[in-house]
């Protein structure tokens, strides 16, 4: 069980029966009447975000979260199949649930998964990842406009802005938080 004075922004705690995220909080003590904290929830199954009032002192529980060492094997339709690496179990998860981290899984990959009642719920991907560009116009000698860019195609299927010298094949770094293109492997 956890109380109010725990809360703590990114602490997890299940409400309703749902496993919550809190976003934001805030401790008001008004001068008439008991305390009270003021919260603002991500829910972890859909991630809407929500805003709730908690009495001072009240009780919640704690989320029957873990996190697991998988490796990324294969996709399988718009399924992806990860493997436990301790017991190797695998493991299929849809694309809709991963959104847009799905697109920078590389086959062989090994990642943490956090699990919510032995069901997967997100996966914790690295920084930056590497992966080679298997589409994009031709580089043409000359091209070096500061700060020009084209589309790229990546091998895991997503498109990223690259520098006109990128060429096909390359292997480039890729930041998983934006997006963006970092440089060249």
């Amino acid at each position: 069980m956890l109380s109010t004075t725990d809360f703590r922004r990114g602490l997890k705690i299940e409400w309703d029966g749902v496993p919550y995220e809190i976003v934001d909080f805030q401790h008001v003590k008004p001068g008439k009447g008991g305390a009270f904290v003021r919260t603002k929830l991500k829910n972890m199954l859909n991630g809407r975000v929500v805003e709730n009032t908690f009495r001072s002192g009240e009780k919640v529980e704690k989320p029957d979260l873990e996190t697991r060492e998988m490796q990324f094997l294969y996709r399988e339709g718009a399924d992806f199949v990860f493997m436990d690496m301790s017991s190797y179990e695998q493991t299929h998860v849809g694309g809709a649930q991963l959104g847009d981290k799905g697109g920078y899984l590389v086959d062989g990959m090994e990642l943490k998964m956090l699990m919510y009642n032995g069901a997967p719920l997100d996966i914790d991907l690295p920084a930056s990842v590497i992966l080679v560009v298997a589409d994009t116009e031709p580089g043409v000698k000359g091209d070096t406009v500061s700060g020009a860019s084209k589309p790229a195609k990546l091998e895991s299927g997503i498109t990223v802005n690259v520098p006109l010298f990128i060429n096909t094949g390359e292997r480039i770094k890729v930041d998983t938080r934006s997006g963006e293109y970092i440089g060249r492997e």
